[in-house]
């Protein structure tokens, strides 16, 4: 196992949209489908795998989240995510 894969594994987390609020503020949230899995996503962005993660963006697998989306998440401030912080991004997984 790579070692920015066994340090993004102490990252995972879970979160309620309440704790990511200020980090969709500075547009640092980038929204996983739940087709990837967090950690794969994670170590490619860290890694500048960047054909894999520009295939992800193509194929809308990796999105900012909508004004819709937040909207949505401001008026049920305790949905819950999955987390992984890969600075200076947040990656998120709704649950």
């Amino acid at each position: 196992m790579s070692n920015i894969r066994i340090e993004l594994i102490e990252n995972l987390d879970e979160a309620e949209w309440d704790w990511l609020v200020p980090h969709a503020q500075r547009d640092a949230i980038i929204l996983v489908s739940s087709h990837l899995d967090l950690l794969d996503v994670g170590v490619a962005i860290a890694s500048d795998s960047t054909n894999e993660v520009q295939i992800w963006i193509d194929e809308a697998l990796i999105t900012k989240p909508s004004p819709q989306q937040l909207g949505a998440w401001n008026t049920d401030r305790t949905k819950r995510f999955d987390t992984l912080i890969v600075q200076p991004y947040v990656l998120v997984k709704e649950k």
